[in-house]
């Protein structure tokens, strides 16, 4: 199954190139925060609403140098947390969208 972690443009825009993608979160919090596919819209309409445009990226959890571990997280649901940086093996692809589209049923990616 695989997983899914939003990132701003400007933000993958400094990893795009590298062997490893790390979050801010990695260093704040421990690990990079990650979706699964049917938590994806949640989390676009909790953080990034006011966004104009995200990357999602696709990640293959066996491909993961780093530790996955499902924990509980906000309201109590189980998500998929990456305690070390992401190789860039492990991104099989990403995709540029725009938020409100996503969120107003535009886009027919759900």
């Amino acid at each position: 199954m695989m997983i899914f972690h939003i990132v701003l443009p400007e933000v993958w825009e400094k990893f795009k190139n590298e062997k490893f993608y790390e979050a801010d979160s990695l260093k704040t919090e421990g690990f990079i925060h990650c979706s699964f596919a049917r938590q994806v819209e949640t989390v676009l309409q909790r953080y990034y609403k006011d966004a104009q445009t995200v990357l999602i990226l696709e990640i293959e959890p066996e491909k993961l140098m780093s530790k996955l571990v499902e924990e509980t997280s906000t309201g109590g649901e189980i998500y998929p947390h990456i305690y070390g940086k992401i190789n860039a093996e492990a991104i099989v692809s990403f995709k540029e969208i725009d938020v409100r589209d996503w969120l107003s049923g535009k886009l027919n990616n759900r």
